[in-house]
């Protein structure tokens, strides 16, 4: 891929384990702001603002605004989010059924620069 094409931006920002994580909390439909948090385990509500503001500017999460006391705003994925549900849903299953190879290559390696090899 040429470092100038611009699917290379949209590609490292939907690679982006915040962006993978949100896209999942916000597949069974809109969630609050807080509602997020909590299901995206880790994150912080700055970095979580960020992202859900770039999800918004590509077109991929909405963010409706009610005016009514207390304030309620909700974020919900668009036609062009919703897409985004198969890929990674490909993706986590292939960390499940791969996590144990995954965790035995990582302890071989850390073994072998235990061992100075």
């Amino acid at each position: 891929m040429v470092a100038t094409c611009p699917s290379r931006t949209s590609l490292a920002k939907i690679a982006n384990k915040w962006t993978a994580m949100i896209v999942i909390a916000l597949e069974d439909g809109p969630l609050r702001y807080k509602a997020i948090l909590r299901a995206v385990d880790g994150i912080s509500g700055k970095v979580l603002a960020e992202t859900l503001r770039d999800l918004q500017r590509d077109g991929i999460v909405t963010r409706t605004a009610y005016d009514v006391m207390p304030p309620r705003v909700d974020y919900e994925l668009t036609a062009l989010g919703q897409t985004l549900h198969e890929p990674l849903s490909a993706l986590g299953r292939w960390a499940e059924e791969h996590v144990q190879e995954v965790m035995k290559a990582r302890e071989s390696y850390d073994d072998r620069l235990d061992s100075g090899l």
